[in-house]
C-alpha cells in the first residue's frame, strides 16, 4: 500500500517500531468497545507486534491498514482501514466481494477531524485505484463513526446483517461519475 498525504496527515505502512502506540491504543476499552462481536482490549505488546505483522503482510496497492500520523510532528494518532469485508455466514467468514473503509483513533486525538481527513484520503485512493463501491459498517451505538461516514459523503443505507455476523449500520459510497 502506498503512502498518502493530506494537508495535515501522512498515512503510511505500519512498522514494528509502532508497537507501543498500537498496544496503547488497542488496550483502551473506549477504542475497543465497538470492534468485533465480543470486544476485548489488547493485553500485551506481543499482540501489537502480531497485529502489525498481519497488517504488513497485506500486499495490495489499494487495500490495507495504514498508520495515520500528524505530518508536522510524526506523532501517530490512529489507523485507516481499506480492506475486504467478510460476509456473514459460517466461520471462518468468507469475503463478501465488498471493500470496507474504517478507522480507529487514539482517544487523545479524537475531535480533531483526523478520522474524516484520513477517510477522505482513503476514498480518493479507492476511486483512483478503480474501486466502484466502498462500504462502512458501524455498531448501531457508534454515533461518532456514523458522523464521520456522513461527513465524508457516504450514504446511510439502514441496518444490515450482511457482514461480520452482526447487525450494523451500513454506509455506502459509490465512485463519483466523471
Amino acid at each position: 500500500m502506498r503512502t498518502l498525504t493530506t494537508s495535515r496527515l501522512t498515512l503510511r505502512p505500519w512498522t514494528p517500531d509502532d508497537a507501543d502506540f498500537v498496544f496503547d491504543m488497542y488496550s483502551r476499552w473506549e477504542v475497543q468497545r465497538f470492534i468485533g462481536l465480543t470486544p476485548r482490549v489488547m493485553e500485551d505488546r506481543a499482540e501489537a507486534l502480531e497485529r502489525i505483522a498481519r497488517w504488513s503482510a497485506e500486499d495490495d496497492p489499494i487495500r490495507g491498514i495504514q498508520a495515520v500520523e500528524v505530518t508536522a510532528t510524526g506523532q501517530l494518532v490512529g489507523n485507516l482501514l481499506l480492506k475486504s469485508i467478510p460476509a456473514s455466514g459460517e466461520v471462518p467468514l468468507q469475503p463478501s466481494g465488498d471493500t470496507e473503509i474504517g478507522w480507529h483513533f487514539h482517544p487523545d486525538h479524537w475531535g480533531n477531524g483526523y478520522a474524516s481527513e484520513a477517510a477522505s484520503a482513503g476514498l480518493t485512493l479507492a476511486w483512483t485505484g478503480g474501486l466502484e463501491r466502498v462500504v462502512a459498517v458501524t455498531n448501531p451505538e457508534n454515533t461518532a463513526s456514523q458522523a464521520v461516514c456522513l461527513r465524508i459523503g457516504m450514504r446511510h443505507d439502514g441496518q444490515t446483517d450482511r457482514y461480520y455476523n452482526a447487525t450494523c449500520e451500513l454506509f455506502v459510497a459509490e465512485r463519483p461519475v466523471g
